[in-house]
């Protein structure tokens, strides 16, 4: 819309005005994406069979932690940050905690095993397989995201963008969880959280030409 047009609409009075409660939006955003993950995980890759395993349920508990942290932390990011100016009313550095805890339980996994075993620690069986399953799980909650983004004006669009990829890669690494038989703290660290920021990355890159209004 351009700006003569968007004066003769005020001018007239007759402009709509969405008074739902933006966080809804959010939330209908989750809903969306976290369905849509688990529906790919389910019938693309399928679950693990040993989620009924008290150690595999330890592990699987460890891993959500992680992703439901970065998911819950980039939501209420996503809720300042889609209304005009809310770029100033946000702290994006609260999004780095969980990838630091996640990184420093990690290197304590790692330092209690003898060096010859961290390379296989870190690679472990399904780096290639996260390495691509997460970011393609992860467009259609970002698609989603973007829907709820778009409906309330965001002013800084590659910050929104970024956090909004974030979110979707966060989704994604959840869903994946419950289908990935690696388990140790040091892969999830590499590859999750690897896999999340390239999502942010993205979302960063894309961000300008898709939340521009």
């Amino acid at each position: 819309m351009k700006t003569e047009e968007l004066l003769d609409l005020l001018s007239t009075g007759d402009v709509g005005v969405d008074r739902t409660p933006h966080s809804w939006t959010i939330g209908a955003a989750v809903v969306i994406g976290a369905v849509a993950a688990l529906i790919g995980v389910a019938f693309v890759l399928g679950f693990r069979p040993d989620l009924a395993d008290s150690r595999a349920a330890g592990f699987l508990v460890l891993k959500l932690s992680f992703t439901i942290a970065v998911v819950v932390l980039a939501s209420f990011l996503l809720t300042k940050l889609a209304r005009p100016g809310g770029e100033r009313r946000t702290r994006p550095i609260l999004i780095v905690l969980p990838f630091a805890v996640i990184a420093a339980l990690g290197l304590v996994n790692l330092s209690f095993a003898p060096p010859a075993h961290w390379e296989a620690m870190i690679v472990g069986d399904q780096w290639l397989e996260c390495l691509l399953s997460i970011p393609l799980i992860a467009i259609v909650p970002f698609a989603a995201t973007i829907w709820a983004v778009r409906k309330g004006a965001p002013t800084n669009l590659r910050l929104a963008g970024a956090v909004a990829g974030l979110f979707a890669g966060g989704v994604s690494a959840m869903a994946y969880a419950l289908h990935c038989m690696d388990d140790l703290l040091p892969f999830v660290t590499v590859w999750y959280g690897g896999t999340i920021l390239l999502c942010a990355l993205a979302g960063a890159a894309l961000g300008p030409r898709l939340l521009r209004w």
